[in-house]
């Protein structure tokens, strides 16, 4: 049995707290903090799930109003024991170039980009995390036959809960958290025929 590095110890007997992953240098890239415990992401990505958070970060870029941050991989500190890091966030506030993390309330939108090792905190820890800390605006992205397919979610602040909203395909048009219009197609490279 080998010995952990001392980096992953936690600094305390409670565990992990937020402001600890400013300073886990040695940590993986893309490691969350969920309930106080290190998350790490191991596995590679996907080409499918890349080019999807790329080509969605530009679109909602291109179409935020001023003032409306699109970043991709920036965690989000929910509260001293939970900092996830969704794949998109948009969220209200001044440019920062050394943030490393939003607050809820200048989050609008969390987007999660569904991928195999991620699937059961996207669709049930994350979903109740973000609501809970009252983020207007939740869309989960599956992969249906190859597509992009956007479930969206609006918040019920009487309930704290996320209500669906619709699933889209091919197209996403929507008012809320800004006007958009998300051509879905475009967002991966044509596939070659088979015929």
């Amino acid at each position: 049995m080998s010995a952990l590095p001392d980096w992953m110890r936690p600094p305390r007997a409670e565990g992990w707290f937020a402001e600890d992953l400013d300073r886990l240098t040695e940590a993986p890239r893309h490691t969350e903090l969920i309930d106080g415990a290190l998350v790490f992401m191991m596995s590679p990505q996907r080409s499918w799930h890349g080019r999807v958070v790329t080509a969605l970060t530009v679109a909602l870029a291109d179409q935020a109003p001023g003032g409306t941050l699109v970043e991709r991989e920036m965690t989000i500190r929910l509260d001293k024991r939970n900092r996830p890091e969704p794949d998109l966030v948009a969220a209200v506030t001044d440019y920062d170039p050394d943030r490393t993390w939003f607050a809820p309330d200048e989050v609008s939108l969390v987007v999660e980009v569904v991928s195999p090792e991620s699937a059961h905190r996207d669709r049930t820890v994350k979903v109740r995390k973000y609501a809970e800390a009252g983020i207007p605006h939740y869309w989960l992205i599956e992969e249906e036959n190859g597509a992009p397919v956007v479930h969206v979610y609006e918040l019920d602040t009487v309930t704290s809960s996320y209500a669906p909203a619709g699933i889209y395909r091919d197209k996403l048009e929507r008012p809320v958290p800004f006007p958009l219009v998300i051509d879905l197609d475009a967002l991966l490279p044509a596939r070659p025929r088979t015929d």
